[in-house]
């Protein structure tokens, strides 16, 4: 008899997990195939130190042939399934195409970018989903205070030092904690002429940051980014992005060249290829993460919506805590399917949460303590380590580095500002440079002070196609 065959689509927390419980559950007795744009499973969560300059971006990335045995890895992204001859197709990083057929498949591809219609956004921002989109916003942090040190004009060298992050939530908050401090690091390296400060503004329509968390521990964070000089107006947006700079909805035009969109995020696409009912993009599973109507399909993470049986008629929250720990319960269920065990529904308690602040500062509330200061740091580190799937020595090593030497302030130049668009269904890919217009652009020339840094985010055309990039972007859902 053959072995089972069984199908992961997407390496984030929840892929990852299901891979890696159920290579442990099978010991071989089934064909394991996970299929990934990239070699490894990012972790998310201290990306906004990647930006920084505080972490190498190979800390954050956890090889996932390197620590999943008995799990094939299939590189490539899926863009069509076919339920009823169980089989999925995807495109590969060099255009192949292939399918793989399943006899279970579990679908992780978590989520992408969300885009409001609001005019300009899509052209002139930049998200914070991947590493191409870390690694871009540091080179770009780096590049506008380097520029601004030798520039005669005051209101170029003030749009060069003023960074718009738009969206008070887990991501942006640290993302404005930790760049402020960065680019203050920067302006005293290389001192603009005109005696500018960098200066960050913090976005949101809500009515406090982290509004999801609990209410000390937002005025925490809040208190900690006004100390540090974070411009935090809630209650505010952007209406227009331009070349120029933002156009708030208070009616005030901020003039800057960066504009960071950590919104919030919406399901990959991928998922409503699938015909199946959907809740705000996500696909309906019942509590045992198995599709409706396809006993064989499992979903989970970001692209599920799991009712939340403690809160019934609602649905778990998108967060990496829930898809970590939904994978082990997507992977326990997948082995129930087979034989192997009980099947269980998924619950979950919460545990609390960690936002680092950047330096001893961050904000937590591990099983409910609220904590601040330098002691939250501590455990947020700690949390942190204990979370990771690997790369633990060489994250706290680069913490440690960071303690008692200068960080380096260069810019690498290896992801440019068309690479990395806001509407794209692939955060965790760069554009790839094809096509006659690409062609024309390294004939004319493209170095570090690429043109395109005229504008908020530095958006250029993109310069080739890319798979499933044309798929509509939907509204505020």
């Amino acid at each position: 008899m053959s072995r089972p065959r069984i199908v992961i689509v997407g390496a984030g927390f929840a892929g990852y997990r299901t891979a890696r419980t159920l290579s442990r559950m099978s010991r071989g007795k089934a064909d394991i195939t996970l299929l990934n744009p990239t070699d490894y499973f990012l972790y998310l969560p201290l990306l906004p130190q990647v930006a920084a300059g505080l972490l190498e971006p190979r800390r954050t990335a956890v090889s996932l042939a390197g620590t999943l045995r008995h799990v094939r890895l299939v590189l490539g992204e899926a863009d069509a399934i076919d339920m009823d001859a169980r089989t999925v197709h995807y495109t590969g990083p060099e255009g192949g195409e292939g399918t793989l057929a399943y006899d279970r498949l579990v679908l992780a591809v978590g989520s992408v970018n969300k885009l409001l219609p609001i005019p300009g956004v899509a052209e002139h921002a930049h998200g914070f989903r991947g590493l191409p989109e870390a690694l871009y916003l540091r080179d770009h942090m780096t590049r506008q205070i380097e520029l601004a040190s030798s520039e005669d004009d005051p209101e170029t060298c003030s749009a060069r030092c003023t960074f718009v992050v738009v969206g008070a939530g887990y991501t942006g908050t640290e993302v404005a904690a930790h760049g402020k401090m960065f680019t203050d690091s920067l302006t005293r390296r290389y001192p603009p002429r005109q005696g500018i400060r960098s200066r960050w503004l913090l976005l949101d329509i809500a009515p406090r940051v982290l509004p999801e968390l609990d209410e000390r521990l937002s005025a925490t964070a809040d208190r900690v980014l006004r100390r540090r000089g974070v411009e935090v107006r809630m209650g505010t947006s952007v209406k227009e992005a331009t070349h120029e700079g933002v156009l708030l909805t208070d009616g005030e035009f901020v003039r800057s060249r960066t504009l960071v969109w950590c919104v919030g995020v919406r399901p990959d696409p991928l998922v409503e290829s699938t015909g199946h009912p959907l809740e705000r993009g996500r696909l309906v599973v019942d509590p045992f993460l198995q599709v409706p109507g396809r006993p064989e399909v499992f979903a989970c993470g970001d692209a599920a919506a799991v009712p939340d049986l403690d809160n019934p008629g609602r649905y778990t929250p998108m967060t990496a805590q829930h898809a970590w720990r939904q994978g082990r319960t997507a992977a326990v269920n997948v082995a129930a399917s087979l034989g192997v065990g009980e099947a269980r529904p998924y619950r979950h308690r919460d545990l609390g949460f960690v936002v680092d602040l950047g330096g001893a500062q961050a904000a937590a509330d591990p099983l409910g303590v609220p904590l601040s200061g330098p002691v939250a740091g501590v455990v947020t580190r700690a949390y942190h380590l204990a979370a990771m799937p690997g790369n633990r020595v060489r994250v706290a090593a680069d913490w440690l580095l960071d303690a008692v030497l200068p960080r380096q302030f260069v810019q690498l130049g290896l992801v440019r500002s068309w690479s990395v668009p806001l509407d794209t269904a692939s955060p965790e890919l760069a554009r790839v440079p094809v096509g006659p217009e690409w062609q024309a652009r390294t004939t004319a020339g493209s170095g570090p002070g690429e043109p395109a840094d005229a504008a908020p985010g530095g958006a250029h055309p993109a310069p080739g196609p890319v798979k499933r990039d044309d798929i509509p972007a939907e509204g505020d859902s």
